[in-house]
């Protein structure tokens, strides 16, 4: 049996949900064969995941989103890294209840990337989501080597809004060794940069970001294509319609600039973690994330492990704390069936507060209905 789930996102880890769903199998079936396999999507569990599977755990300081400096990591093995955006620029590395949609910047995000380059990555799986930013990875663009200047010839203030003071961009300085580096952009969203499924109309909002922050951001990150376009031709037009341009306020812009290739998160963590070989192992998958609902079907961990299980010819099953999803449409998904922790606990603060011994009762039950 494999646990391949992701988090229960503000209650347990991937790596907790693997624990659980483990101790509540063997409570059912103690000499059942169980392998764990934390799944990441490319959002903020990335590098844990990745060191669950393997890879070396590596800190380094880097700036956060407003500028202040924070113990930031990403996962290395031989010469793959993978860097995850939000262990630099994440909503996680705010104050808590501050928000800054129009000043926060990637900055850090771009050292993170250096450092990895600075341990011999040749292939950076680049995962990008729940950033606290909307700047078009221009901070990421500077860290590495890139100048946007103003009118006056100076740089320009950190953050989205300011972008639209820009008036030349500089990319002759970028980092060289970003040439040889095989760099994936790591996205479950593929919204493109500006306009109604940009950036800032799609994902301002849950940055803290109002309707006239939007407006200021939309035409603030359409100014910053247009000046590099100026600097690098038509194909930055090209870039910010792009697939994943829009990921992570725009960093998926900046990575494409880079020239990084999108793929679908998912798709590349099953590789990079070896869930192909963990699959043929396997009798029956379990899956999951923190609510089952229509995202999950729109490239979300549990929709990719189920598809790749189902390619597979395995069964497949899910945990959650919250279902939203009738059963047909789990059956599309190759899900047979969604244990959600409502079912065990109706109460929904005790399933957010007590999601680990839930979460083993539920596991329980996949034991003695699969198992026993």
């Amino acid at each position: 049996m494999l646990v391949a789930a992701d988090k229960f996102k503000g209650s347990l880890t991937a790596v907790q949900v693997a624990e659980r769903v483990t101790a509540g199998l063997r409570r059912a079936a103690p000499h059942a064969e169980v392998e764990s396999l934390p799944v990441a999507d490319g959002g903020d569990g990335t590098v844990d995941a990745a060191v669950a599977a393997g890879f070396e755990r590596r800190e380094v300081r880097v700036a956060g989103p407003l500028g202040h400096e924070v113990t930031a990591a990403f996962a290395l093995r031989g010469s793959t890294a993978v860097v995850e955006m939000a262990e630099a620029s994440g909503l996680q590395r705010l104050p808590k209840g501050v928000f800054a949609p129009l000043s926060s910047s990637t900055y850090g995000t771009g050292e993170l990337l250096r450092a990895a380059l600075d341990a011999g990555a040749r292939t950076v799986v680049f995962g990008v989501g729940g950033s606290a930013t909307t700047d078009g990875g221009a901070g990421m663009l500077s860290a590495l080597g890139a100048r946007f200047l103003d009118a006056e010839g100076e740089p320009v203030a950190p953050g989205g809004a300011a972008l639209c003071d820009v008036e030349s961009a500089d990319l002759s300085g970028l980092d060289e060794r970003l040439a040889a580096v095989d760099l994936v952009l790591a996205s479950d969203v593929d919204n493109p940069l500006t306009g109604p499924r940009g950036a800032p109309a799609v994902y301002g909002p849950q940055k803290g970001a109002g309707p006239d922050d939007v407006a200021v951001l939309d035409t603030a990150l359409a100014h910053f294509a247009g000046v590099l376009e100026k600097e690098i031709g038509p194909k930055a037009a090209g870039y910010a319609a792009a697939p994943g341009a829009g990921a992570a306020g725009g960093v998926g812009y900046g990575a494409l600039v880079l020239g990084a290739r999108f793929r679908p998160g998912i798709e590349v963590m099953l590789e990079v973690l070896g869930f192909a070989a963990a699959l043929e192992r396997a009798t029956l998958v379990i899956t999951g994330e923190g609510s089952l609902d229509e995202q999950t079907l729109h490239g979300k961990a549990p929709a990719g492990v189920a598809a790749a299980a189902r390619a597979g010819g395995k069964e497949v099953v899910a945990v959650c704390g919250r279902l939203a999803l009738p059963p047909e449409a789990l059956g599309r998904a190759g899900i047979r069936r969604a244990y959600p922790l409502t079912e065990a606990e109706p109460d929904i603060a005790k399933c957010l507060s007590d999601a680990g011994p839930i979460l083993e009762r539920v596991a329980e039950d996949i034991g003695r209905d699969f198992l026993v």
